[in-house]
């Protein structure tokens, strides 16, 4: 092994450990990398930033663009309406149709963006029919994982494996060569599920048995909170009234979390929002959160002229409905990850208030404004209708799961989902032709979501995942550095004379279960990064069709289901499935090891070996 081969592994293996441990950023990680590898003297900085200029790179964030056009005119909600509508009542049935439903929508668009729209339609449906999210969360984790193999654009690995086939001289896939392995993966998962499911939660939230639309009141109590929630009326001799809540600072000073404020008027309660400029007045009522014991609150209020009130007849999602309420929960990539409650400053950069915190099955009392948020935590927030809003349909760092049933869902530019549909289609047959080439296709259909308004210029650079695009960018260069070093070749070399005898079917095999196993510490898009080299390598050092070799790898990239930290889409469905690490163990694993047995079947059936 030369110095310089010694170097690059260094650093892939410093890369790799960075992963696994998830800091720092996956994105900042390949920026690390990249101003690294120039160090070793294997690549120029040219050659390191390389990557940046592979039409892969181009390809995956104009596809963020066309997916976001398709979430803006409605379609992917639609979608989800008309699953909803078509259920039947059937468990397995709905569990079926959801799982094609995403798998379809996901082979256009992001995995992520597809389980990101379909949590919310879930919940609705689950809590309808009475059925635990926990038996529909997981299938739609697994589909939108599966959605990656059925077209080339499904997810970002298949694009850097058709990358490297490119690259090599080879002609690479078609739109469509994903397909057949795709679609028989697909309806393994249907019946897998089918059986499986019961060995997931069948705990039914709260909500599901209450079949009515949602109030404050039910969910502080789901949350945990109901002890520590109180109605205080403010009185004639209160040093609070004529003062703004931020003049007041109630929290900081006295551990009153003010969450709401109720106004008695000649025919009707006003319900307002505890803003910092909002200001109480004598015989408004305070609804806080304090987690002191009631003695503690008793004293306080005498001291600040309060009194306190019944809190079981609140409910501010009555007329005029003023205040909303929603669950929120914080996705893997969140800037609001490793923050406080506090730290996160919910009411002055969302204009809404936190009053609850969920981890898994457990729900936080005392102490969570100060707890340290994580992916796949969900949050009580209360706040204007508007802000609630503007959390649906906007980017924000979090993602919105509940809302009451009047929270209408908006679509921005509903009316141009015949253009974004128009869009999509001439993206497909453009590629599917292969007229012009994939990245050009993808640009044409993305001016054409830009000239139709179905998105805006300034939402389709908000819409690009930029840390999945430096990601990729980042990453590359490793593949030539290891190919310069020999690396790829030692690698090849080892993997033959470990399992050549066995046969070209073992090799297939061997690099199913490496790249699985690789997925299971770092990112799909990098483990395809890593893998990719070695495939094509061992095919010709077999002799062997490179296709076949190459197909393995992206399939078991996507084949990411044995444990929640393999994929985001993992992440997302943790939370609202209430999932535990060893449910998707207990899933996950024999469903990868019967997608390795498919996969390493069809493939050299599919694609000649010779």
């Amino acid at each position: 092994m030369s110095l310089e081969l010694a170097l690059v592994l260094a650093l892939l293996g410093v890369a790799v450990v960075m992963f696994a441990r998830g800091w720092p950023r996956t994105d900042a990680v390949a920026l690390i990398m990249l101003a690294a590898l120039p160090m070793t003297g294997v690549l120029t900085v040219q050659e390191a930033l390389s990557g940046f200029s592979d039409s892969s790179v181009v390809l995956v964030a104009i596809l963020f663009v066309i997916g976001e056009g398709l979430v803006r005119t409605g379609i992917a909600g639609r979608l989800g309406d008309w699953l909803a509508a078509r259920t039947g009542g059937s468990g397995v049935r709905l569990m079926a149709m959801l799982m094609l439903a995403v798998a379809a929508l996901g082979s256009m668009m992001s995995s992520t963006g597809v389980v990101a729209i379909f949590i919310p339609v879930v919940l609705r449906i689950a809590a309808r029919l009475r059925i635990a999210p926990g038996r529909l969360m997981m299938p739609l984790g697994f589909a939108a994982l599966i959605s990656g193999m059925l077209t080339l654009v499904g997810t970002p690995p298949n694009l850097v494996v058709n990358s490297e086939l490119l690259r090599h001289g080879h002609a690479g896939f078609g739109f469509f060569s994903f397909t057949p392995f795709g679609v028989p993966v697909l309806l393994l998962a249907i019946a897998y599920m089918a059986v499986a499911h019961r060995w997931l939660s069948d705990e039914a939230p709260p909500e599901a048995a209450r079949g009515g639309g949602l109030t404050l009141a039910q969910l502080i109590r789901d949350y945990g909170l109901a002890e520590n929630s109180w109605r205080l009326r403010v009185g004639q001799t209160s040093p609070l009234a004529g003062r703004s809540l931020a003049a007041l600072r109630l929290r900081a000073s006295h551990g009153l979390n003010v969450m709401a404020i109720e106004r008695p008027q000649r025919f009707a309660t006003r319900v307002l929002h505890a803003a910092g400029e909002a200001v109480p007045h004598v015989g408004d009522v305070l609804i806080v959160h304090f987690t002191g014991a009631e003695e503690e609150l008793r004293a306080l209020s005498g001291r600040l002229g309060l009194h306190a009130l019944s809190f079981d007849d609140f409910d501010p999602v009555r007329e005029p409905r003023p205040l909303g309420l929603a669950e929120v929960m914080i996705p893997p990539d969140s800037s609001l990850c490793g923050k406080s409650v506090l730290e996160a400053e919910f009411r002055s950069a969302y204009g809404l208030t936190a009053i609850g915190l969920r981890r898994g099955r457990a729900a936080w009392g005392e102490g969570f404004l100060e707890e340290k948020l994580q992916p796949g935590d969900t949050l009580l927030l209360t706040g204007p209708w508007k802000e609630l809003r503007r959390s649906q349909r906007g980017k924000r760092p979090f993602l919105l799961l509940n809302q009451p049933d009047d929270l209408e869902e908006l679509s921005p530019a509903a009316d141009r989902a015949p253009h974004a549909l128009l869009s999509l289609g001439v993206v497909v047959a453009l590629m599917v032709s292969g007229v012009v080439p994939h990245a050009q296709a993808a640009l044409i259909g993305g001016l054409m979501m830009l000239g139709f308004r179905c998105i805006d210029l300034d939402g389709a650079y908000r819409a690009i995942h930029w840390p999945t695009v430096v990601l990729i960018g980042g990453m590359l260069p490793f593949s030539l550095a290891l190919q310069k070093t020999g690396g790829t070749a030692l690698a090849a070399e080892g993997l033959v004379g470990l399992m050549g005898a066995a046969g070209p079917h073992a090799l297939l095999a061997s690099l199913f279960a490496a790249t699985a196993v690789t997925g299971l510490f770092i990112s799909n898009t990098a483990t395809a990064v890593l893998m990719a080299p070695v495939a094509l390598a061992v095919a010709e050092e077999m002799g062997l069709s490179p296709y076949p070799f190459a197909m393995i790898v992206a399939l078991a990239a996507s084949a990411a289901f044995m444990t929640p930290v393999s994929s985001p889409v993992n992440m997302l469905v943790l939370g609202p499935g209430r999932y535990r690490f060893g449910d998707f163990v207990r899933v996950g694993v024999p469903f990868a090891v019967l997608v390795m047995a498919l996969s390493v079947a069809l493939v050299p059936l599919l694609l000649p070996l010779r």
